[in-house]
């Protein structure tokens, strides 16, 4: 009872007694404009009254004419004169109580339960731990996943990416990982998901433990840009919080794509120019600037241990998203659309993927059998087209030899489950693949 009648003061305590208000001036290309709000910043939030309900927004543009306002839905209704009133900069509230809750980017249930705020309003873009205040990254985390544990190595506070085209399996990778790594609290931010995937993927993929210590933040495919690009915030956010009260969490991301999709439509909406295939310049500082908030903690915080996706259309690594992000994080895990094909999950090309943890995350010994496992695998990939054509002779070269012999055994490992025993026993998995 004391924390329902604290949500409530700390709720008392955010009505504002008087508010700015203006009109709506006019109505243009998805945006309106406002005058009357000649305190209002960018990125603050507005109410409208319209015919069909309060429409939300958030200002985009400033100028002497007034306030450029971006909708939150499609603005049914609105018409000029409509009355705005400014509701101040962007904040969340969250709250131990929303574990195991499924939320909008404004902190509102989609799961059918009342929900009640913490009492500290966050805001959604809050600047990241100081730089030379943050901890180094931490211990190696048990993942659940035998190649996370083993070849690419996940650890406290590490910042991983996703790469992977539709349809890969990446869905499932992110929920092996909400049920699977060590961590004290998971949250989801789905940005630009099917809505019909929304439920399945609560129920069947991360399944009840999972949503236990789980806080799902979604905006579906059909909400305005606004939203989608705010989910990614609102998951930051979230996760913020529980970092402060000094939890590891587990922050996944899915996608950044869609989230730099979302600014771009935000970005053109503004006024601003598209110059990177069809990318604003701000794009690259609004991943960057989302990336760098997850990571170690300062002090006595925790740590975000965060994994974000992204999608990469025909495999192109070099398009922009892909590019910003992947100079950005502390490793990249590529997964790769021959490899699915052939029913192998996750669908890893090692190869082409690296944790930057190591070779700090593995012992001396750990790190000579990961050096073997790629040796293995870059020979059998370079012999791999002459074998199948036959024009590879056994005895022509031992490490091709080894890597015949080796490779299914290996490439059942990057599929496996870890065992019981953890990364060590992950490590002794491998050792008996790769044979003496």
């Amino acid at each position: 009872m004391p924390g329902i009648f604290q949500s409530l003061q700390a709720q008392i305590a955010t009505i504002q007694p008087a508010r700015a208000v203006g009109r709506v001036a006019e109505s243009a290309r998805g945006t309106f404009l406002v005058y009357g709000l000649a305190v209002a910043a960018l990125g603050d939030r507005v109410v409208a009254e319209t015919g069909a309900g309060p429409l939300g927004g958030e200002v985009v543009r400033i100028s002497a004419r007034g306030a450029t306002v971006l909708p939150e839905e499609d603005p049914e209704g609105l018409v000029i004169g409509s009355r705005v009133e400014l509701v101040g900069p962007l904040t969340l509230a969250p709250d131990m109580g929303w574990l195991g809750r499924i939320v909008d980017p404004l902190g509102r249930p989609l799961d059918g339960r009342p929900l009640l705020p913490g009492t500290r309003q966050l805001s959604m873009n809050a600047a990241p731990p100081a730089p030379a205040l943050r901890r180094p990254l931490g211990g190696r985390l048990s993942t659940g996943v035998a190649v996370f544990d083993t070849l690419l190595p996940l650890v406290r506070g590490q910042r991983i990416g996703l790469f992977a085209g539709s349809g890969v399996g990446k869905s499932s990778l992110l929920a092996r990982f909400a049920r699977g790594v060590a961590a004290d609290v998971a949250v989801i931010g789905l940005v630009g998901e099917r809505g019909r995937e929304l439920r399945d993927f609560t129920q069947r993929v991360l399944g009840p433990a999972g949503m236990a210590r789980s806080v799902v933040v979604t905006a579906t495919s059909d909400q305005s840009s606004l939203m989608r690009r705010r989910c990614a915030l609102s998951a930051m956010t979230v996760a913020e919080h529980f970092r402060d009260q000094g939890l590891h969490v587990l922050l996944l991301l899915d996608s950044v794509t869609r989230f730099a999709e979302a600014h771009r439509e935000m970005a053109l909406a503004s006024g601003e120019v598209a110059s990177l295939r069809g990318y604003p310049p701000s794009v690259s500082h609004a991943i960057m600037s989302l990336a760098e908030r997850a990571g170690p903690g300062a002090g006595t915080a925790g740590d975000i241990t965060a994994v974000f996706s992204v999608l990469v259309a025909g495999s192109d690594m070099e398009e922009p998203v892909a590019d910003i992000l992947r100079g950005t994080l502390d490793g990249h895990v590529v997964l790769d659309r021959k490899i699915a094909e052939r029913g192998r999950y996750p669908a890893i090309d090692l190869l082409r993927s690296v944790s930057r943890s190591l070779p700090e995350a593995a012992s001396a010994a750990e790190n000579a059998l990961i050096a073997d496992a790629r040796r293995v695998l870059s020979a059998y990939d370079r012999a791999e087209m002459m074998v199948q054509a036959g024009l590879y002779v056994p005895g022509s070269d031992p490490a091709v030899d080894r890597a015949l012999r080796l490779f299914p055994a290996l490439d059942g490992f990057l599929a496996e489950d870890a065992p019981a025993g953890g990364p060590e026993s992950s490590f002794a998995r491998l050792r008996a693949c790769l044979g003496p």
